[in-house]
């Protein structure tokens, strides 16, 4: 299985990696975003610490069951090789309707085929008003008119 573009990275296939991942992770689809990282990928996701794609679908189905009406923005920060930096935004709210913007960054390590072998995630949740929402494309990939973090000032 293999997933392109492939390393090493230019800044353009970084950049389409990126958006392939931000689109993935958009369709909320815990089975087919797994399929993105190797069989043993190894994960922290705030202070999470996983273990290949069994464990990697376990926790976003449990995500996304949490996180409703989920939008997510990528942005790339840095690439070198085989490795990709990004910082991200995404909104969503909880069963009480309780909205939130998350922030965070994440460093990527992929293997010679184009699957993370690593990720580590920093995230910080900011309590927001529905009416500060910035995100309101239908659920999905974000349309390509859609501003992305650095236009909308995140």
């Amino acid at each position: 299985m293999s997933r392109p573009p492939y390393p090493p990275y230019t800044e353009d296939t970084a950049s389409q990696k990126v958006r392939a991942a931000e689109d993935g992770w958009n369709s909320r689809d815990p089975a087919m975003v797994a399929l993105a990282y190797t069989e043993d990928s190894q994960w922290r996701n705030r202070s999470e610490f996983l273990q290949g794609r069994a464990e990697i679908k376990r926790f976003l189905t449990r995500k996304w069951d949490h996180e409703l009406d989920y939008r997510l923005i990528k942005e790339l920060w840095a690439f070198t090789g085989n490795r990709i930096s990004v910082r991200f935004a995404y909104e969503w709210h909880d069963a009480e309707g309780n909205w939130f913007r998350s922030y965070g960054n994440e460093n990527w390590e992929f293997d010679a085929d184009g699957l993370m072998q690593r990720r580590i995630a920093g995230i910080n949740d900011l309590p927001i008003k529905e009416s500060e929402r910035k995100f309101r494309w239908p659920l999905g990939p974000r349309p390509d008119d859609h501003p992305g973090l650095s236009a909308l000032g995140l």
